[in-house]
């Protein structure tokens, strides 16, 4: 026992910690030898995803409307800003098509230069999400403070932290809004190679609790997170496998392995934990669980967490955990991009727990496809109030199957999990 926790475990001080103390009693091999795991799509997720891509992009456009010193932006200034907001078509064609958000006029100078500013349903829309904003500060502050704490220097660069704004519910001009008025838990820094940085500098206590150990704190889970304090269990991880995965036995079983290793806290720091192991593998997939729970669409861009890689001591093949996990973790592949969300986090394609922004931005969404509807039908007939009004009818949601599997299309999406530790090349 004695040599198999020194090939497990770096020379450090003996710790009592449960998790520690549940080091000793899990064999870290690999069980399960070529479980072949088929990509499966979801539907619904997918649907999501294609949807918000757009809404994504009207609210960065209105953002930076309303930051531009002359209150318009001019069809020259954003031609170039198609690959940026993750569009598939140019960018003045997106704005003439929600002309419930965005009014076009001509510049005064250039008649033939197409000039956009936000309608008042737009402003309207903005105030709401300020309101928003200022009611649930403190919320913000304590998501981006867990996020900088899951890190080994407890510190993320600004460019790394602008494209997740969206994700994880930041304000725009955070960084000279927010970070300010809390000196105490953050402070903006230039690493060593000048590049401005934000550092967590303090927190509470409780913030060092995961998503996954308050989710069993309380009802009829709060045995189970008790005896896990006391050392005397482990916690499990949510699952709800794509049809056909549920009744596979040996994915059962090796998913039944999987939940019995000890569970590694992700504001633990990992770095004694061999690399190699399967507790590290465990160790990964709470990490990546955990930021996609700090995330409002529980969800983001693969690569937005390959920036964040090495400061989350993440291995450098960590994207094939997506595939490996399907229990766990959805990888998509629609607009062009890859996303990877949390499956635990939706349901028939709503949001679980929607978070107060999240339902204002499926507002957002109404106002636009409401343009969409009644683009050059006299949409000026329609005020702000009667807009936002229509807006809180629920859609209908997806009532078919959720899931299909994938074609033979879709063999580069099988993963293998095999004794060997090499997995070849990563995807793009």
């Amino acid at each position: 026992m004695k040599a198999y926790l020194f090939s497990l475990l770096k020379p450090r001080t003996p710790s009592s910690s449960p998790t520690n103390l549940l080091l000793h009693r899990h064999h870290q091999q690999r069980g399960i030898t070529k479980v072949r795991l088929k990509w499966v799509k979801n539907r619904s997720i997918d649907h999501v995803i294609e949807t918000e891509t757009d809404l994504k992009a009207a609210c960065l456009l209105k953002d930076a409307i309303k930051r531009s010193p002359t209150g318009f932006l001019t069809a020259k200034s954003f031609a170039d800003w198609q690959k940026l907001l993750g569009l598939t078509v140019p960018v003045l064609r997106f704005l003439r098509r929600y002309p419930t958000l965005f009014q076009e006029f001509p510049h005064a100078r250039y008649a033939n230069l197409p000039c956009f500013k936000l309608t008042e349903t737009a402003l309207l829309l903005d105030s709401q999400e300020q309101s928003i904003h200022k009611t649930h500060e403190s919320d913000t502050v304590e998501r981006l403070c867990r996020v900088l704490m899951m890190t080994k220097s407890k510190t993320l660069p600004l460019q790394s932290l602008y494209p997740l704004k969206w994700d994880l519910g930041l304000p725009d001009g955070f960084e000279k809004m927010l970070v300010p008025k809390y000196p105490d838990c953050f402070r903006i820094v230039k690493a060593s190679n000048g590049v401005g940085c934000l550092k967590a500098i303090q927190w509470p206590k409780e913030y060092a609790v995961s998503e996954l150990q308050r989710s069993r704190e309380g009802g009829d889970l709060g045995d189970e997170y008790r005896q896990f304090k006391r050392g005397q269990t482990v916690l499990a991880f949510p699952m709800n496998f794509p049809r056909g995965y549920g009744g596979q036995k040996k994915v059962r079983a090796w998913m039944e392995e999987f939940q019995k290793l000890p569970y590694i806290s992700p504001y633990e720091d990992s770095r004694h934990i061999d690399p190699k192991s399967d507790l590290m593998e465990k160790r990964v997939v709470g990490v990546l669980h955990e930021f996609l729970s700090l995330t409002l669409h529980k969800k983001t861009k693969r690569n937005y967490l390959r920036s964040l890689r090495e400061e989350l001591n993440l291995p450098h093949k960590f994207t094939r955990i997506f595939t490996r996990y399907p229990g766990i973790f959805y990888l998509s592949l629609k607009c062009k991009t890859t996303t990877v969300s949390l499956r635990e986090g939706y349901h028939r394609g709503k949001l679980v727990n929607p978070h107060p922004l999240t339902s204002l931005r499926e507002k957002f969404y109404y106002v636009m496809r409401t343009g969409l509807l009644y683009r050059g039908k006299g949409v000026n007939m329609l005020s702000p109030e009667e807009i936002l009004l229509n807006s809180m009818e629920s859609e209908s949601g997806q009532e078919e199957s959720e899931e299909e599997e994938a074609g033979t299309g879709d063999e580069c999406y099988e993963d293998e999990v095999s004794n060997s530790d090499s997995e070849g090349s990563d995807e793009d």
